[in-house]
């Protein structure tokens, strides 16, 4: 996966389409990504010791990687990237303005 924890992307498909957020958490098998305060659900959760009120709370789920494009930090804009090879390390680079990550 071209995605890595601390990126930052844009939503390209659903229902949160168009916002951006930082990656909190890649999931590579699965080929998902945690985002912060994007795709938010509510969930019921039962009085226990560490949530003793209890009640409906929000949480983000991970979205598909596919569904999700990389901001170039020098371009500022969503953009594909690519691997290269400098000094035989790999390395991602965007493929709009050719700067490395």
């Amino acid at each position: 996966m071209k995605i890595i924890k601390g990126d930052t992307i844009s939503v390209i498909a659903g229902k949160d389409k168009g916002r951006e957020g930082k990656v909190e958490r890649v999931y590579p098998k699965s080929e998902r990504v945690l985002i912060e305060n994007i795709n938010m659900f509510k969930k019921h959760v039962k009085k226990t010791e560490e949530t003793p009120q209890g009640g409906i709370i929000e949480i983000s789920r991970p979205l598909r990687a596919s569904n999700v494009m990389i901001i170039c930090p020098k371009c500022k804009k969503p953009s594909k990237m690519k691997f290269d090879r400098v000094d035989g390390k790999k390395v991602r680079v965007c493929k709009k303005c050719k700067k490395q990550l």
